[in-house]
């Protein structure tokens, strides 16, 4: 079974638990994450692989982290995950990506994730439910962090905390690669 069909079956299974955990129908879980009824069906059917961004949306509308969502082993409580076992969510020819590195739930989901960016290329995210931060360390390069429209340079050796519940982007508006590791913690489901 390749990676992408072990994630795939992974996040069917995962959304169908935690979407039964919350006691959810499909209707109020697609009001909640914004995810129309038909793709929350193929997703717990396991018959799509959907972006990154939809499965951020379902994780913050059940309250559990993108981790808990692709975690295809659930085990103790240490989790030690080799670099073979990282989820990359993200990616791109030209050799940018965001992979995801590890993740729990405390009490809302936190997430650990590492970030490459090439020359001129980004990402851009949706707002995260109220009281999300997200806190990023870049490690090469400097990163231009865009939040509800203003741009901030990140420098390699420099970190930034921000709410993450408005508008996000991440830039390399430089020419070389733009590396950062970044933290995401989601408040739990109220």
């Amino acid at each position: 079974m390749s990676d992408l069909d072990l994630l795939t079956r992974s996040l069917a299974r995962n959304v169908r638990h935690w979407r039964a955990e919350r006691g959810f129908t499909l209707d109020a879980l697609a009001t909640r994450s914004g995810v129309s009824r038909n793709m929350l069906i193929q997703i717990e059917q396991a018959r799509t692989n959907p972006s990154i961004a939809t499965v951020v949306k379902i994780g913050d509308a059940l309250g559990v982290s993108v981790t808990s969502l692709l975690d295809y082993a659930r085990g103790p409580r240490v989790r030690v995950v080799p670099p073979e076992a990282t989820a990359t969510v993200w990616d791109t020819t030209a050799g940018s990506h965001g992979r995801l590195l590890a993740g729990a739930e405390a009490p809302g989901p936190l997430e650990l994730w590492e970030w490459r960016l090439m020359p001129g290329e980004g990402n851009s995210s949706d707002p995260h439910p109220q009281g999300t931060w997200e806190i990023l360390h870049v490690t090469a390069g400097t990163l231009t962090l865009t939040v509800d429209g203003a741009a901030h340079r990140v420098p390699a050796g420099s970190s930034v905390a921000f709410a993450a519940d408005a508008p996000h982007a991440y830039r390399n508006e430089d020419g070389e690669a733009a590396e950062f590791t970044m933290a995401v913690s989601v408040p739990g489901v109220r």
